[in-house]
């Protein structure tokens, strides 16, 4: 792998991904959207180039060169309100094939999507890579629309196509509505955070493995189909929040509500066939994560 393409270069997962091709002496072309506030999230380095475009100019985007392959982060409608609005996330299935033909133009022998945990919809136990989907939302419809339908384009191009599920992701570049961040904010304030019972099964990734494995599913060429992403760490959401506020020290607080007599929603990823495919599994604790998450953030 000599050259790729990455959409969403700004977003947590592009930036980890950029550093780990940087790493690796592997040429990017970062797309990312016209005026972004996060543009200095990525890396300036001899290897990367910038391209401005927003999602709904990928159809008219002409790069010069051909690339190996082709990582599809942006997604738009990730904001809590937009979440369930089925005509923005009806666009993104759209920007996915406009995507899919881009990498066509450029020639690249595979196309990596970005989808999400939200197509397996409401899980009690394990979740493998084939357990059956039930989307409740409208982006978790519209993320397995998208896998589905770019699966069949790139068929029609000769392109393999690697569809990832992405579980909880965490680290430097955290969105600001999660939970780290809220309980981050929450501890700096003085202000105790407020939970649930926060008894469902949880896993957490971070952000450095993260880009880690979209770089070695680049680079082993594995074999097209649906991935697992996510760590092999997976416990009460409880205990990472306890685990969280360790990390941060004595003058952090938390309050959990009681827990209720409602079945706890699991998020229990299998990563065996992500592993295996790869040769690599996931290898920084949460605390260590974390650690490095609030080192970044008291800089900032």
């Amino acid at each position: 792998m000599k050259r790729v393409i990455v959409t969403g270069a700004t977003s947590m997962l592009g930036s980890a991904l950029i550093k780990e091709c940087i790493a690796n002496g592997v040429e990017v072309v970062a797309i990312a959207r016209n005026g972004s506030d996060k543009g200095g999230r990525i890396p300036s380095h001899e290897l990367v180039k910038v391209v401005q475009c927003d999602l709904d100019k990928l159809k008219e985007l002409s790069i010069s060169g051909v690339a190996d392959v082709f990582y599809h982060f942006a997604w738009a409608g990730t904001s809590k309100e937009n979440r369930d609005d089925p005509r923005i996330h009806l666009k993104n299935v759209e920007y996915t094939l406009d995507a899919i033909e881009l990498a066509r133009r450029c020639g690249c022998k595979m196309f990596v999507g970005a989808g999400s945990q939200a197509e397996y919809g409401i899980c009690t136990g394990k979740i493998y890579s084939d357990t059956c989907v039930q989307p409740v939302t409208s982006y978790g419809i519209a993320k397995y629309t998208a896998g589905k339908l770019g699966e069949k384009l790139c068929q029609k191009f000769g392109m393999k196509c690697v569809w990832t599920r992405i579980f909880s992701v965490y680290g430097e570049h955290d969105g600001e509505n999660t939970m780290i961040k809220y309980a981050l904010r929450q501890f700096a304030s003085g202000q105790p955070a407020q939970f649930s019972a926060a008894t469902q099964m949880w896993n957490y990734l971070y952000e450095g493995d993260a880009g880690k494995i979209f770089y070695l599913l680049g680079e082993k060429d594995v074999s097209e189909g649906v991935y697992n992403v996510a760590s092999e760490d997976t416990r009460p959401l409880k205990d990472f929040i306890i685990e969280l506020k360790e990390v941060y020290g004595k003058e952090a607080a938390c309050q959990f509500a009681p827990p209720s007599n409602q079945p706890a929603v699991s998020l229990d990823p299998d990563i065996s066939s992500l592993t295996q495919a790869i040769g690599w599994r996931p290898d920084t604790p949460f605390r260590q994560g974390i650690t490095k998450t609030l080192n970044y953030f008291k800089i900032m």
